[in-house]
């Protein structure tokens, strides 16, 4: 396992993550992804760890707590060997202190998710969203005092625009406060929107990019191609509404390439979209899940060797899109490349 430090920190992460998004099968969304309990997460991790991916991703709420409480349970013994990620903010019931990222909300989130896990602190927690309603201020000084109590040891965003992720940062250094080394992001062959503004700040900014949904919402697996109906086990039938849209037509041409490229290495699709992300700036480390040990062993596959230049480069033109303005027309410029060098 290849091992890279997050952002402009010391903490070493590992290039592949686990995200524990499966575990637990509570609600509509959830359960589609997966319900996994904590005898099948227990091998899942035992998977992992022999394989170096010592980091394991989850959230409040995921299957409301209950994804915490299995992988609490399924590392019980041996939390020196891992690292944890875990995610507040999103709503986890109706009342009016249930989201957000006020201070009242977070100690008790913080609280809430070391309860379940059943441990002392949090190696790494990120906002799994930006609270418009609460200062940053506010919203800083409270992980500030989480982090000086020994309760969460870095800290990161997710989801963030540019400028929330670029108000905060400024205004932890004005104040003197712990900064985000992590920004917890989608991207994927089939989503590449974080290049055109996130990923040149956080080149500038040292903030490591925590890729979620590498495989672009499950649409990445070789299962799904042109002409051909989605196959009957597919959560997309569940879940393609709440995950980020994909255009077919770009679908269908990446994965024709991911085709090609499968036929010259004897890698699966799934294993050559994940080395292609390990290979882009910024990127920390790539969270990866599976319903079962099948599917986490080909995803373990994805490391320990590299696709050629020329592979890279066919990969990089199926995916191109037009990006928006005003990243549009003028990063394509010459002239203009000598004030902001191109940041892939």
């Amino acid at each position: 396992m290849e091992y890279r430090r997050l952002g402009a920190s010391g903490l070493l992460v590992p290039a592949l993550s686990f995200g524990a998004g499966t575990f637990g099968g509570r609600g509509a969304l959830f359960s589609a992804w997966g319900d996994t309990d904590a005898e099948q997460a227990r091998r899942m991790v035992d998977i992992s760890l022999e394989a170096g991916v010592t980091m394991f991703d989850t959230a409040d709420v995921y299957s409301d707590g209950a994804s915490e409480e299995v992988l609490g349970a399924a590392i019980k013994g041996r939390r020196d060997q891992l690292l944890l990620s875990t995610k507040a903010s999103l709503p986890t019931g109706p009342g009016p202190y249930d989201a957000g990222s006020g201070r009242a909300r977070l100690i008790g989130a913080v609280e809430g998710s070391l309860r379940r896990l059943g441990v002392d602190h949090i190696d790494l927690f990120q906002l799994h969203a930006f609270d418009a309603h609460t200062p940053v201020e506010e919203t800083l000084a409270a992980l500030d005092d989480l982090v000086r109590a020994g309760k969460i040891r870095y800290l990161g965003a997710s989801n963030f625009a540019g400028w929330q992720l670029m108000k905060s940062l400024a205004a932890a250094d004005r104040n003197g406060l712990t900064r985000y080394v992590a920004h917890q992001v989608y991207y994927s062959l089939v989503g590449r929107d974080y290049e055109w503004e996130l990923m040149p700040l956080a080149q500038d900014q040292g903030v490591g990019a925590v890729v979620w949904s590498p495989l672009g919402w499950g649409r990445l697996t070789g299962k799904i191609r042109r002409g051909q109906p989605l196959p009957e086990g597919s959560r997309l039938h569940k879940t393609a509404e709440a995950g980020p849209p994909v255009d077919d037509e770009l679908l269908y041409d990446i994965v024709d390439v991911l085709d090609e490229i499968a036929a010259e290495t004897g890698r699966t699709v799934p294993q050559i979209a994940l080395n292609w992300l390990l290979r882009r700036p910024t990127v920390a480390t790539v969270i990866v899940g599976a319903r079962n040990e099948d599917q986490l062993r080909q995803n373990l596959g994805a490391i320990g060797w590299e696709l050629d230049p020329t592979q890279i480069a066919r990969l990089d033109k199926a995916g191109e899109t037009t990006p928006p303005y005003p990243y549009y027309p003028y990063y394509r410029l010459p002239d203009f490349t000598r004030l902001n060098p191109p940041a892939v």
